[in-house]
């Protein structure tokens, strides 16, 4: 499926991944492909990135908020204060600040 992570200044992340943990108001959740359609208001938290391999991720100055997670070169992380999640036809759009 795809990741779109887009913030006020810059779009943070945009790639095809396994799956996304995102920190959802009322608690974590994960989407996996063909989830079904939602949308959801996030919290303050960690978005959780799984992807197949991170050798065709280019990171550079706007993306410096994308970090792997704790040497395991196939979970990144970004943080967030809050946002929108829109999950549909397997594209997932994370609207964070």
């Amino acid at each position: 499926m795809l990741l779109e992570i887009v913030s006020p200044e810059a779009t943070l992340f945009s790639s095809e991944v396994d799956s996304v943990v995102v920190p959802g108001i009322n608690g974590e959740f994960q989407m996996l492909n063909n989830h079904a359609p939602i949308i959801s208001l996030l919290s303050s938290g960690t978005i959780k990135i799984n992807t197949h391999t991170q050798s065709h991720l280019v990171f550079d100055e706007l993306h410096a908020s994308v970090i792997p997670h704790n040497d395991d070169n196939k979970v990144l992380t970004v943080k967030i204060n809050s946002g929108t999640v829109e999950m549909k036809d397997n594209k997932v759009i994370v609207l964070a600040d």
